[in-house]
């Protein structure tokens, strides 16, 4: 490795000298650009030793290319984003040797800093600050817990969208360790979980056509949901809640926090719930606000009023709340056993996010139920499962979730049972597999089947 050092300056020189304009593409400080022969000689060394570990993988190159890096990124931060990349791993080996731990703590000190160089030359600061988190999480362990967690949560402020999915598990999962630590109460778990949640849900939402990404964000959503599952039972949402709804009732932003949280969570029975709700919608009403009160109206079988609500809702919340609004006004028609209008809101939430099988199962328990309207068809209404079926394996391939598909064929197995006979439908001169329009309210075209 030595004999790196012991090559001709001259060589390298000709080899590597770049144009002075590439130099100024580099970033490079002035001290640098009136004499630039030092740096061109700690890029070629700095490389080489590089190349050298990549080869062979002995970090002792990577020991080796410290010096000359550090004179790179200190005098020219943009020769490459390579520069950050090696860099890392150059610093990581420095950490991993230190003899001490105050200097362990300085070549810490110095990769955080490097992103920041990195984050200040080339942008990308959520990335960059999630990564950050990221690196002290491995390299601190609990010790780095408050710093760690401060950078998540600087990360998922200034990224929003643009933050990389799987940084929003470790979000959760630092926030959950930082409040079991006692450095926060319990609501800021439940905080988070609703700006995780939110953020997963809009990346999903845009990757749904890409099933390969669509599926990768799907695992990050359950493991958000398992960092918070101790934390999500109703009764623990209202301990935790509930004193600081008593304390500060009319609060606009706690009733949002509250009422979207138990909603999320279907804890929309629950007082506080009611309570919360109402306050909401008195002091700022909106299309959200009225998709709560339509839920709570729900929840108190108020299905009327639940109409009224979440018609006014559907007309204006947001994209990412349609599917929910829709199937809550599915819902309320049920109540009220308006099923036609009840059928078009489940067609409506379906539309909304194609990826949801429920409201085709919805759909389905409707037909079911519906065996008078369609009387007329000679095998006493029981056409009407047919339906309900053809609507239960339209659910499973949107929505080929194990929950999904299990729950649709415990009813398949139930509505099949109820098929005409062989015999009945014989007598009602129906053939086994053909086309039949099932009569009544349920109007649907579909095939006989029998028992």
């Amino acid at each position: 490795m030595k004999a790196i050092r012991t090559l001709s300056i001259g060589l390298l020189l000709a080899a590597a000298l770049p144009a002075m304009a590439q130099m100024e593409k580099w970033d490079c400080s002035d001290e640098v650009m009136q004499n630039p022969q030092p740096m061109m000689e700690a890029v070629s060394l700095y490389q080489e030793n590089v190349k050298q570990y990549k080869a062979s993988k002995d970090t002792r190159y990577l020991e080796e290319a410290y010096p000359q890096w550090k004179t790179v990124v200190n005098g020219c931060p943009k020769q490459s984003k390579n520069l950050y990349i090696n860099g890392a791993n150059i610093l990581k080996v420095k950490i991993a040797t230190a003899a001490t731990a105050e200097e362990k703590k300085g070549y810490i000190d110095e990769l955080m800093a490097m992103y920041d160089t990195r984050i200040a030359k080339y942008g990308e600061a959520a990335k960059y600050t999630a990564k950050k988190a990221n690196e002290l999480e491995e390299l601190l362990k609990e010790e780095g817990l408050q710093q760690y967690y401060a950078l998540y949560s600087e990360a998922v402020r200034i990224g929003g969208d643009d933050l990389e999915a799987g940084y929003l598990v470790k979000y959760m999962e630092a926030t959950i360790n930082y409040v079991r630590a006692g450095y926060a109460e319990p609501t800021l778990v439940v905080d988070n979980y609703d700006i995780a949640s939110d953020l997963l849900e809009g990346e999903l939402q845009k990757n749904a056509a890409d099933s390969v990404k669509a599926a990768t964000i799907r695992g990050y959503i359950a493991g958000v949901e398992a960092a918070f599952s101790p934390y999500a039972t109703c009764d623990q949402l209202v301990e935790i809640y509930g004193k600081k709804f008593e304390a500060d009732p009319e609060n606009v932003e706690l009733l949002k926090k509250i009422t979207s949280i138990m909603m999320r969570k279907r804890c929309t029975d629950q007082e506080l719930f009611f309570r919360a709700t109402e306050n909401l919608y008195r002091l700022e009403p909106s299309p959200a606000t009225a998709m709560r009160m339509g839920q709570m109206c729900l929840s108190k079988k108020q299905y009327g009023d639940a109409v009224k609500y979440l018609s006014d809702a559907v007309k204006g919340v947001t994209d990412k709340d349609k599917y929910m609004a829709y199937l809550y006004l599915g819902h309320a028609y049920n109540g009220s056993k308006s099923y036609s209008a009840a059928r078009t809101a489940y067609n409506n939430a379906a539309a909304a996010d194609g990826t949801k099988g429920e409201p085709y199962r919805m759909i389905a328990m409707l037909y079911a139920s519906s065996t008078s309207s369609a009387s007329e068809d000679n095998v006493g209404g029981r056409s009407a499962y047919w339906a309900a079926v053809d609507a239960l394996n339209r659910s499973k391939s949107v929505d080929p979730s194990e929950e999904n598909v299990e729950a649709c064929n415990r009813l398949i197995g139930t509505y099949a049972g109820h098929y005409p006979s062989k015999t009945d439908a014989f007598m009602a001169g129906l053939e086994n597999g053909k086309s039949f329009t099932v009569p009544g309210w349920i109007g649907v075209t579909t095939t006989v089947r029998t028992r």
